[in-house]
This record gives C-alpha cells, structure tokens and sequence, in this order.
C-alpha cells in the first residue's frame, strides 16, 4: 500500500469534518500531521477534481473568515453551502466557538 500524497491526507481530514461544522486551515494541516502548512491547504483544496464530494467549504480562517473576498463568487457559494448545513455566516464570518470542529 503506497502512502498517501500530501494533498490526498489533507483531502481524508476534510473529508471527515462533519456537516455543520468547520475547521481551520491550520487544524487541516495539523490533522494531516503537516504541522504548520497552513497556507499549503487552500492549494490542496484548489486541485480537488472536478465532481468530488469533499466539502471543501467546511475549511476557513481561524479567526472564522471565509477566505475568499467578499462579494467574490466563491465567497457566496461557500457562505451558502455552510448556510444549507445549518452554520450561521454574517458578515462573512462563522463562530468558530459554536461551529468550530472538536474531534
């Protein structure tokens, strides 16, 4: 059995963060024992292929921003995916306190 590529053990934490939860992109890279890549998991989740099923939408800031600008079309199609799991988004931000991923 090969071992699993950098991308593909950030791809099976998120996976695995369940619906109406978030996790940040730090939490990501720690879980996936990358220590303290953050900034490589918002690259990881830019080569998901096309018709996957990870939530990719479920990874923000740690201060609870989405990441994308405000107004930008992935900004709106990740506020509303978390939306339609029961998170509450204003402003751009989620409570990391209530939605936050404790596994």
């Amino acid at each position: 059995m090969t071992e699993p590529t950098k991308d593909q053990k950030i791809w099976q934490v998120v996976a695995s963060i369940p619906a109406g939860c978030v996790a940040s992109y730090g939490q990501v890279a720690d879980m996936a024992g990358l220590g303290r890549q953050a900034r490589y998991i918002g690259r990881a989740l830019g080569k998901l292929p096309a018709g996957h099923s990870i939530p990719w939408y479920r990874v923000i800031r740690s201060d609870g921003q989405i990441a994308f600008p405000i107004g930008s079309e992935k900004h709106e199609v990740q506020a509303q995916s978390l939306r339609e799991e029961g998170v509450e988004v204003i402003g751009g931000r989620v409570s990391m306190r209530r939605f936050g991923w404790r596994p």
